[in-house]
């Protein structure tokens, strides 16, 4: 099995752990974009250029063919999931990632949705929540500059970003859906913010995607696991061989992937 993902960078480490852990016979070919990263200023066009080019150089790197291409980045799902489905299905199925919005509300207590400027301020979130969150108190939140700290792996920056959307958080939220990939990442941070946070309440619950996107790519793909393992990581930096950045080893899921990485030279 050989499952390409794509994403400017390490956002895409919980769905892609997620999957080498059901599958860990599972060939992985994770193309991130460092040389035009971040994804979420750039126009929609340039968006669905970075995603088709990091999704055709995973499956050039896959020898041409691969069983599925996954998109865990909201913004590339956003503006480019319609286009890189014209370019890849029926034959290979695409997979996007969408905001856990709809779980999130199924309780009808008060939520957040944490996510990047540019999605809070977005016509796609605002659909999001009309049609899952009609009746749910819902506060957006624009977390400026946690996606960059989180990239960046500095615990002082990813304290600060944190911090500033927890004081934007109404204590009567009893769920944060987390909006960005990236926030997946630092998902102990975010709880313990909001625990220590003046007037939070306690037992806060996170929605994140990684695991139902890993679930439902794993469906449309079929078969079971090979016996053993023995699946491979491979990592592309804007088309090139790389190896995982270092920043994705402060973080579990980096290095239960490193576990399964496969040398550039190999």
């Amino acid at each position: 099995m050989r499952i390409a993902l794509v994403d400017s960078g390490i956002g895409m480490l919980s769905t892609a752990a997620a999957l080498f852990a059901a599958r860990p016979d599972a060939e992985l070919y994770l193309s991130m974009d460092p040389d035009h990263m971040p994804w979420g200023p750039r126009t929609p066009a340039e968006v669905v250029e970075r995603a088709l080019a990091g999704a055709e150089a995973a499956v050039r790197a896959a020898g041409g063919d691969v069983d599925a291409v996954v998109v865990p980045c909201n913004t590339a799902s956003v503006h480019g999931l319609a286009e890189l489905r014209t370019r890849f299905e029926p034959d290979v199925p695409v997979v996007g990632t969408v905001p856990a919005i709809k779980p999130a509300s199924a309780a009808g207590t008060p939520i957040a949705v944490w996510s990047t400027e540019a999605t809070t301020r977005s016509e796609y979130q605002r659909r999001l929540v009309e049609t899952f969150a009609r009746d749910v108190d819902v506060t957006p939140v624009a977390c400026v500059g946690l996606a960059e700290a989180v990239e960046s792996a500095d615990p002082g920056r990813i304290a600060a970003a944190v911090a500033y959307a927890a004081e934007r958080t109404p204590g009567r939220v009893r769920g944060i859906v987390l909006g960005c990939t990236h926030y997946d990442l630092v998902g102990e941070a975010i709880t313990g913010a909001l625990r220590e946070r003046s007037g939070a309440v306690g037992g806060v619950e996170l929605f994140t995607a990684a695991d139902a996107v890993a679930a439902q790519a794993l469906r449309r793909i079929g078969g079971a696991a090979a016996a053993g393992g023995g699946g491979r990581v491979r990592v592309l930096a804007s088309g090139r061989p790389a190896r995982l950045p270092s920043s994705a080893l402060s973080y579990p899921a980096g290095r239960a992937l490193a576990a399964g990485e496969r040398s550039p030279a190999r």
